[in-house]
């Protein structure tokens, strides 16, 4: 399934990346290469 990627921001004080996918899905790629979702409905 392929969602539109609204918003991806990158974080230059941490290096950490977000992005907001679709309309309810929210992912965090920490510097390290480690990601967590923050929010999926």
């Amino acid at each position: 399934m392929f969602v539109p990627i609204n918003i991806l921001r990158l974080d230059e004080r941490t290096g950490d990346i977000y992005i907001l996918a679709g309309e309810d899905l929210e992912v965090i790629v920490f510097r390290d290469g480690e990601w967590r979702f923050i929010y999926a409905a």
